[in-house]
């Protein structure tokens, strides 16, 4: 099945912390594999049930499937990345 991407308005922020030329290589990684493979990522537990992680290098996609769209909640840094809210 192939979804669509949708980015949550939070995720803007977090590209702007992020060097311009990793945040690029994240979203082509992002635009060439979850459309496709979403739902073969690792889900998260606790209190980040329901969610899905994508490693991108250091850093981590945090992302949820609703219906056929791939919501894109969060793109942090792997040692900040589980310590925010959502």
């Amino acid at each position: 099945m192939s979804y669509k991407i949708a980015f949550k308005k939070t995720v803007t922020r977090d590209l702007k912390k992020i060097d311009k030329n990793q945040a690029d290589k994240i979203l082509q990684k992002i635009e060439q594999e979850l459309p496709d493979k979403a739902d073969n990522f690792p889900g998260l537990t606790g209190k980040f049930s329901g969610l899905r992680k994508f490693r991108i290098g250091d850093y981590r996609v945090i992302y949820s499937i609703v219906d056929d769209t791939v919501l894109i909640l969060r793109i942090r840094h792997r040692r900040e990345a589980y310590r925010l809210k959502i």
